[in-house]
């Protein structure tokens, strides 16, 4: 019988019941049990559905209160000592790690955080140094197994794999393996204590990547000694995001039972991988894109099954998502507003897991006379013809695109000199963009939305947000203003809602990291831009204030990486129909008196291939779709762009590339490391080096900031540096954002004083 399996299932729930428990419990509304009892009504609800669906494979251990990485540094007792302090039980440790902790005369930072491969979930960075001595330290993976067993459901427990952790950790990858033979009988004992269970998945992603020889021999040396364990469940290792490529001969070499390899990405890999992996090992096919939310053709997926099946037989085949789940959202039942045509395209995490029970069952039965199959090639034929999907003004466009409408009028030196007219002091401060998203705010938004508000009242409302935020940055001040975007609900769904070829979900949750969740858009067709986006509120703001005030955008490249974006033209081509969307948002801005404007593109970075080999292409488009939508202005117009969570030592030149004025960067957590790559290439334009990580709700202290500007002047000259948070301030309140950039300008000012 085919196997029908999941790699990982959405945890925040449908309605972001975890979410909400979350800030419940840190608030200190609910109990450590309460929050629990949350946690294991959704586990309950998952493993059931999943079961009813027709999965056999389903997977229990994927599910995680803050992040799956941070569960697993736990699980092998990877705790660093600044966090030993606190008690061991319960979850304070727990969440000290995740968010730092602050109170009863402890100040921690949290863990570093960065993105998850290529994707826009980030994981919390395991701290491993080389004399640290590893154990295995929770029951989690056990527990888990448990409680799903006893509501008859018999799972197969996802662990990251050794070798990846390692790689994975803060620091470096290659001398962590070092530690390799010390870590190993650590997921010895944990096999052997999940006996139990049939099989376990090992997520091996390392395996997608560029290996060194000392990686290579370590997955070899890994497995090899697993594989002599006398109680262990069949072992399926799981690589997905990307191809093999040059690691297939290792990964199929392996010892395990069976191997989990990504299709959709990289389908590319079908062929090498089923003639290459042992017949007596099962081949786990992720034919169903774990990432994206279009509807499977599942005809196309069937031939590629078939073809699967002439070269190694219908025996040991597994059927699966390419990925976890945990990148989708949960369900499209609920989506009440969508339009029928589209979300007839659509499948979101139970929609695939129903697509992959019938493809199991296809392949099982030998036809397609299943409703699933019909409604799938329906979805094909409408969307390829559907008017929605096409504009030929957007097309033409994009087709007159000229090298021209890519550079600035000037080079940086000369544009500095015109920009002299700001009449910034140095160490010039700045916000990134929002500030705190306050219960009232969020109420008036929806109430608004909700058509229970009329467009007067929300206006004057928003407009009273927008003169307490002016006046307060000039009484504290600061250099350079923002007018708060409390009109914004999410950084890329604001622009998508005032953009053509967008549509937007009610319930389409996806979680970023911890409790944060972020709703994408979906790109179905080409991108216009009707009308202007931004200017009103941002010339209202300018008006307000004799000080700079910035015009906040969201660049082409993050626009189009937090999307759902079209799978029918390639994604540089959707990038530059964003571009040139963001152009005439651009222009406009500076036509209404913004004389500094900043065009966000935190996931420049997360957006470069796995490999290599296949980065200058993509650095290419995605660099050139951000100079289109800078480009259009005067040299005294200064642009910004903002990038965080980034390392930027391989992509330094594509950031030179890209020509903004001044860049602000995530470097809080990571104290100033980042700007090494600055410093090394000589990066000649302004940078923004954060000084307060946001992603905490701990508060810096002034003295803290001090010394990280004093870090950063030893390392780039003072005259190219602003003073600025990491990120932008929605999701913190406003009693941590005052007193943190009261600190900030008064730390500015002190080292300002000092050079």
């Amino acid at each position: 019988m085919t196997i029908a399996s999941n790699l990982g299932f959405p945890r925040m729930g449908q309605q972001r019941e975890l979410k909400k428990s979350l800030e419940a419990f840190w608030a200190g509304k609910i109990s450590e049990s309460e929050l629990q009892k949350t946690a294991s009504d959704l586990r309950a609800r998952a493993w059931l559905d999943q079961k009813a669906r027709g999965i056999h494979h389903i997977p229990s251990n994927d599910f995680a209160l803050y992040d799956q990485i941070l569960d697993a540094a736990q699980l092998i007792g990877a705790v660093p000592e600044r966090y030993q302090a606190l008690p061991e039980n319960g979850l304070t440790r727990h969440f000290a790690m995740a968010r730092g902790h602050q109170g009863q005369g402890v100040d921690l930072p949290a863990l570093e955080m960065t993105k998850w491969f290529d994707t826009n979930y980030h994981y919390l960075v395991p701290e491993i140094n080389e004399g640290d001595q590893f154990k295995l330290s929770s029951r989690k993976p056990m527990d888990h197994f448990q409680e799903a067993l006893a509501l008859g459901v018999n799972t197969r427990p996802v662990v990251i794999g050794p070798v990846s952790l390692l790689l994975l950790a803060k620091k470096d990858g290659a001398q962590l393996l070092r530690l390799l033979d010390r870590l190993l009988p650590v997921y010895e004992d944990l096999f052997s204590q999940l006996g139990a269970a049939e099989w376990i998945q090992i997520d091996e992603p390392c395996l997608v990547l560029d290996l060194s020889l000392e990686a290579r021999t370590a997955f070899q040396r890994t497995y090899d000694r697993l594989a002599k364990l006398s109680i262990s469940p069949k072992k399926l290792i799981a690589t997905y995001f990307g191809s093999l490529g040059d690691n297939l001969d290792l990964a199929c070499s392996l010892p395990v039972a069976g191997l989990h390899v990504d299709l959709v990405r990289a389908p590319e890999q079908l062929a090498n991988v089923a003639k290459k992996l042992p017949k007596d090992r099962f081949f786990s096919a992720g034919i169903v894109d774990g990432r994206n939310i279009w509807r499977n053709d599942l005809d196309s997926s069937l031939n590629q099954l078939q073809i699967l099946g002439e070269i190694r037989g219908k025996d040991k085949l597994i059927i699966a998502p390419s990925c976890s789940l945990l990148h989708s959202p949960v369900d499209k039942g609920t989506e009440t507003k969508l339009d029928a045509e589209l979300k007839s395209w659509l499948a979101f995490a139970t929609d695939k897991l129903d697509e992959v029970a019938v493809l199991a069952k296809a392949i099982d039965l030998g036809h397609t006379d299943f409703p699933a199959f019909e409604a799938s090639r329906a979805a094909i034929r409408t969307r390829s013809a559907s008017p929605l999907v096409h504009n030929p003004k957007v097309a033409q466009r994009v087709k007159s695109l000229t090298p021209a409408m890519s550079k600035r009028y000037s080079a940086y030196g000369q544009r500095r000199e015109a920009q002299l007219t700001l009449n910034l002091p140095p160490l010039p401060t700045t916000t990134i963009g929002s500030f705190p998203q306050t219960a009232d705010v969020r109420a008036m938004r929806a109430s608004f939305r909700n058509g229970k508000t009329d467009q007067k009242t929300y206006n004057t409302f928003v407009a009273a947000q927008i003169q307490e935020a002016v006046k307060w940055q000039e009484e504290l001040g600061i250099d350079v203003l923002v007018h708060g975007e409390f009109e914004r609900n999410d950084m890329v769904e604001y622009f998508g809602e005032q953009l053509e070829g967008f549509a937007f979900t009610e319930n389409g949750w996806v979680q970023s990291y911890g409790s944060r969740c972020v709703k994408p858009p979906i790109i179905y067709g080409d991108v216009s831009r009707p009308k202007p986006m931004t200017v009103e509120w941002s010339r209202y703001a300018q008006s307000l204030t004799k000080s700079p005030m910035k015009g906040m955008l969201t660049g082409p490249v993050t626009i189009l990486q937090w999307s759902f974006v079209r799978s029918d033209q390639p994604r540089s081509t959707t990038c530059q129909q964003i571009a040139f969307a963001i152009r005439d948002e651009v222009t406009d801005l500076e036509s209404a008196g913004l004389r500094i404007i900043q065009i966000d593109e935190p996931a420049i970075r997360e957006g470069l291939p796995l490999r290599r080999s296949d980065w200058k292409a993509y650095l290419q488009w995605a660099v050139e779709c951000f100079r289109i939508s800078a480009s259009s202005v005067q040299d005294s117009t200064q642009i910004h762009t903002h990038m965080c969570y980034s390392e930027f030592n391989d992509i330094i030149e594509a950031v030179g590339d890209m020509d903004a004025d001044a860049v602000s960067i995530e470097t809080s957590r990571s104290k100033m490391e980042l700007l090494g790559a600055f410093a090394d290439y000589k990066y000649p334009n302004e940078v923004g080096p954060g000084v307060y990580d946001i992603h905490s709700p701990r508060i810096p202290t002034e003295d803290e900031m001090v010394d990280l500007l004093r870090a950063a002047a030893k390392v780039l000259n003072a005259k190219q540096l602003w003073v600025n948070p990491d990120c932008g301030l929605k999701t913190r309140a406003w009693a941590e954002v005052r007193p943190a950039l009261q600190s900030m300008v008064q730390a500015a000012k002190r080292v300002r004083a000092e050079l």
